[in-house]
Parts: structure tokens; C-alpha cells; sequence
């Protein structure tokens, strides 16, 4: 049985960690594990989820919310616990979680050349749209240690 809960840092964080490692293959400093983990529980808005199969972490969802957008992050499931729907039922969760704080839309972002990923998410009801996605690097919040 899955069970949805909120990510509890003293017993889900090292589990979590190896899962994103294993699942993103991070590159850059700002997505370290640790780092954005520490940064989302700063923020205690409610909104980081795992899935759990008897008390181990398979997978996890970070959603935010600014009042009036909605942002699924950091969806992952375990590679031998795919195709048994805990990515959608993760999906649905945050989905359900931003709703009830009064969401309006909800956005994602997945790499362009993620054909599987974005089949994922149209079957869940998310569409491409014409969007540019933009971003700029804060390195004076980067700690010192992680920065190349």
C-alpha cells in the first residue's frame, strides 16, 4: 500500500537525497539535493510530498504557490517502482493540495528534449504552451562550498 504524506526532514531526507541523485544526475550547485531541500522547508508552506511503500521513500513532489500560480517541482519515482501510477497519484496530490489554497494554474517545466516526461503530464491534462522559459542564477545565495 502507497501511502501520500508530507516530507518529514529527520526521516525522509537522506532517502530523498539518493532518489533525486539517482533520478536528475544533478549538475549545477543551485539543484543540489540538500540545498533545495533545506530551501523548500525555509518556506513551510505544506507542499512537499513523498510516496511511501512500507515506510521507504519511492517518491517525492515539491509544489509551490504565489497566490496565484501553482508550481509542481521535483517529481521523481524509484526506477523499479515506475508504471504503478505513484507519479500520478503524486501529481493529483499536489494538484489537490494547490486547489485547496485557491490555485488558479498550475506549471510545470521539463526539459524539451523529455519525450517520455511530456507524455506523462499530457495524459495527465497539462499542455506544451508557447512559453519562453527564463531563469537568472542568484550565486550570492549559493553557499560558498557548492559554488564551482
Amino acid at each position: 500500500m502507497i501511502q501520500l504524506v508530507e516530507y518529514s526532514n529527520p526521516h525522509h531526507r537522506q532517502a530523498v537525497i539518493d532518489l533525486w541523485n539517482g533520478t536528475f544526475g544533478y549538475e549545477t550547485a543551485h539543484n543540489t539535493p540538500s540545498l533545495a531541500i533545506d530551501r523548500k522547508l525555509a518556506v513551510d508552506d505544506g507542499l512537499f510530498f513523498v510516496a511511501l511503500a512500507e515506510g521507504q521513500v519511492i517518491g517525492t513532489l515539491m509544489a509551490g504557490y504565489d497566490g496565484h500560480r501553482g508550481w509542481l517541482y521535483a517529481l521523481a519515482v524509484d526506477p523499479q517502482q515506475r508504471r504503478l501510477g505513484i507519479g500520478r497519484a503524486l501529481v493529483q496530490h499536489g494538484e489537490q493540495a494547490l486547489q485547496a489554497r485557491g490555485c488558479l494554474k498550475i506549471n510545470l517545466q521539463i526539459l524539451s528534449s523529455n519525450a517520455p516526461v511530456q507524455d506523462f503530464y499530457q495524459a495527465l491534462g497539462y499542455q506544451a504552451e508557447p512559453r519562453i522559459s527564463m531563469g537568472k542564477l542568484i550565486t550570492a545565495n549559493i553557499p560558498e562550498h557548492l559554488q564551482g
